[in-house]
Formats: C-alpha cells, sequence, structure tokens
C-alpha cells in the first residue's frame, strides 16, 4: 500500500510553501514493526496546515507532505550529513523519537537498501517539485521565495536546553536569504514580542534544515526561510496533541505578517 508522496497547490505570487513534517502516513507493513510509542507519531509537526489556513487566500502556492517523518524525513540531507555537527540529531530514516525511545521493533531497522527505495519513492519527488516550482516562480515572477513550516515541542533537551522561542527563523546563518529579507522578518517579530509577548530569534539552535539550505539561492535569486515554531504557540503539546483554536488564532495574523512581509519586500526588490 502506498501514496502519492505529497499535494501541491500553485498559486499566484512568488512564494512557495513547504510543510514536509505533517504528514502521518505510514505504509501497514512498516506500522507493524514500529513501537508503541513511535505509533503516536509525537514528533510530527501536528497541524500545521490547519494552522496556515490562510494561505490559499494569500495567492501562495503550498507543498505539503503526505509521509510521516518516520517513514522518510525530508528536512535530512540524503548522504547522511549532519546539519549541527556535534549535536544530536536524527537521521533520514530515524530509528529513534526525539525523546529517544526506539522507533523500530528489535530487527525492524531499515536496510540501506530500504532507505534508498524510501528515497527514491518520496524523498526526491518531493526535492525535484520544490526545484521545479521554484524555477518556474523565478521564471514568471523574476524572484522566488520558501518558506519552509515547521514546528516542534517547545521543550526537548535531547536537542537544546531549556524552552525554545516560540518563533525560531532560520536562513543558514545568512546562505539561504537576503540579509535584508531576515531584517525585515525580525522587525515582524520584534513587533510580535513587543504586543503578544510572542519570543523570537533569528538563526539560534535551529537554523534552517536541509530544504532551506540547499534550495535557498540569494545570488540566483530564490530566498528560503525556514520558521521552526513552538508547539505550545497553537496545541496541546502532548499526546492526543490537541489544537487550540484560540491560541491558534492568536498566532495566526503574526504568521500571516511574517509572509506577507517576505511579498512585500520581493515587490521592492523587482521595481527598485
Amino acid at each position: 500500500m502506498s501514496t502519492e508522496p505529497f499535494t501541491f497547490r500553485r498559486g499566484s505570487t512568488p512564494l512557495l510553501v513547504s510543510i514536509p513534517h505533517s504528514g502521518t502516513f505510514l505504509p501497514p507493513a512498516l506500522e507493524a514493526g514500529m513501537t508503541p510509542a513511535a505509533l503516536r507519531l509525537p514528533d510530527t509537526d501536528w497541524h500545521v496546515p490547519r494552522l496556515y489556513d490562510f494561505l490559499e487566500e494569500m495567492g501562495v502556492s503550498v507543498i505539503q507532505a503526505a509521509y510521516s517523518r518516520y517513514f522518510i524525513d525530508l528536512n535530512r540531507d540524503p548522504a547522511g550529513k549532519s546539519l549541527y555537527p556535534g549535536a544530536s540529531t536524527t537521521e533520514l530514516c530515524p530509528t529513534t523519537t526525539f525523546g529517544e525511545e526506539p522507533i523500530y521493533k528489535p530487527g525492524q531497522s531499515p536496510s540501506d537498501g530500504e532507505i534508498e527505495e524510501r528515497c527514491e519513492q518520496v524523498w526526491r519527488p518531493y526535492h525535484d517539485a520544490l526545484a521545479n516550482e521554484l524555477s518556474e516562480i523565478r521564471a514568471r515572477h523574476g524572484i522566488a521565495l520558501l518558506w519552509d513550516a515547521h514546528s516542534i515541542r517547545s521543550v526537548v533537551p535531547r536537542f537544546f536546553e531549556g524552552t525554545l522561542a516560540d518563533l525560531n527563523i532560520g536562513t543558514g546563518n545568512g546562505i539561504s536569504a537576503s540579509e535584508g529579507l531576515a531584517d525585515l522578518l525580525m522587525a515582524v517579530a520584534r513587533d510580535a514580542e513587543e504586543n503578544l509577548g510572542v519570543t523570537h530569534v533569528l538563526n539560534g539552535r535551529f537554523m534552517g534544515g536541509y530544504i532551506t539550505r540547499y534550495h535557498g539561492r540569494p545570488r540566483t535569486g530564490i530566498h528560503a526561510v525556514q520558521l521552526e515554531l513552538a508547539q505550545k504557540t497553537y496545541m496541546d503539546e502532548g499526546f492526543p496533541f490537541a489544537f487550540r483554536e484560540e491560541s491558534a488564532n492568536r498566532i495566526r495574523p503574526v504568521l500571516a505578517g511574517l509572509l506577507q512581509s517576505m511579498l512585500a519586500w520581493a515587490d521592492l526588490e523587482m521595481t527598485g
């Protein structure tokens, strides 16, 4: 049993939003070899498409993964190179949860051949679609913007100490997007902190994963930004991971403001 690796909707603006970690699909044969803890899919970017329910109205393009990150992680280097050398991370095909619990029952971890099959089935089609759409957007508009939308529990000792900031904006330390664009995003984030108490950081613990760093090429007119959003801003971080509409309604205008600022920046770049 399989499913299409992603869904895609084309918009009318220069902005493409990627949602690589909200998928929950797992082939039944794979589920049979997984542990009860893993089957709860605790590391999913829960409800992100619902949180960004304003994207179609904004006219942006959206690509959304269908498969769980436990099948294959679309935001990892296919060669296994660490995004954060020296820091704990999970693999292309994870074998442990963020809580360091085993994902697979004994003897059920994927082989090298199985990992390559998953790459061909899901990872490469997603990245090919990203690259092709960004190229087409740049051809149509003269510039292309990529927003990689993620969320994570605000406390994950494996990856960082203490509590994560609400908005973790990453540009790969400036390699994936223009400094001017980053400055504008920080202005929106500062306003959110002053008025709503929404905390933020640029290129902190999460600087942008493989998607941002690989596809963002500012010198060629493609600018990519990752947002790692603390899940406490819109949902319950513990099982069963319930969506909180009141909280979501508070953070949605901030997210929309960030994306609108990207589009405004692109307009200035093209007309200036």
